[in-house]
């Protein structure tokens, strides 16, 4: 058995309490110390993590397609797959010191599995899922909405501004002009801490410029074609 305070301690960070405490124990169990403690029949976390995938597509799925009423299939897919991505959902399980409650045998806790993305991954999904079944769809959903409060939107906002910049390209060649060009404007600040200006130009006649700030390259270009996409298409 899992020591009760090391529950105690981890349900406090998760702010669910388990009428259950076999259900989180069981999603606690990576199969290597469920194998190595066979002859008890100690039971590992990999059906509850299968649940616990369908609960979080299924919360991610309704929240964007409350939030985005306009997207269409192709764009919130993209969004959902980047965040129930193994490495999300492990930096997910970081956050809440995941990898320290998680039962391995000797072998797999030396070689570092409390810190590999998949053990991770799977052990967040397995808690969903516990959740879910000690309490149903609704605190698995407050569970996984307010963990993710911050970490999601800015993962939103990232995929939304490339959305844009596609979505500029695409609608340049449906009007038969050339390709939107990105000009570096500044680049400002120290090594760690860089700060872009750049301009996207469409050339029309006479040309359209549009600039965009950020803290990558990439990041810029992205917001200046925001900024020419809302003025031209909308």
């Amino acid at each position: 058995m899992v020591d009760a305070s090391t529950l105690e301690a981890l349900q406090n960070r998760l702010g669910v309490y388990f009428k259950d405490k076999q259900l989180l124990e069981t999603a606690l169990t990576h199969s290597s110390f469920a194998h190595q403690r066979a002859s008890v029949r100690v039971s590992d976390n990999e059906r509850m993590e299968f649940l616990g995938d369908a609960v979080l597509k299924l919360v991610i799925s309704e929240y964007l397609y409350t939030k985005f009423p306009h997207s269409n299939e192709g764009d919130l897919t993209k969004i959902r797959a980047k965040i129930v991505s193994d490495k999300n959902l492990a930096g997910l399980a970081k956050k809440i010191q995941l990898g320290e409650h998680i039962r391995f045998s000797a072998g797999e806790k030396h070689s570092g599995g409390a810190e590999k993305t998949s053990n991770l991954a799977n052990a967040f999904e397995s808690i969903l899922g516990a959740i879910y079944l000690d309490q149903g769809i609704n605190p698995a959903k407050r569970f996984l909405e307010g963990l993710l409060a911050t970490h999601f939107e800015a993962l939103i906002q990232e995929d939304a501004l490339e959305d844009y910049k596609t979505k500029l390209q695409e609608w340049m060649q449906r009007q038969q002009k050339p390709l939107p060009i990105y000009t570096i404007l500044a680049l400002e600040g120290p090594d760690h801490q860089r700060r872009y200006r750049v301009q996207v130009t469409l050339e029309f006649s006479p040309p359209r410029h549009y600039p965009g700030d950020g803290d990558s390259k990439k990041e810029a270009e992205q917001r200046a074609a925001k900024a020419a996409w809302l003025d031209n298409i909308h």
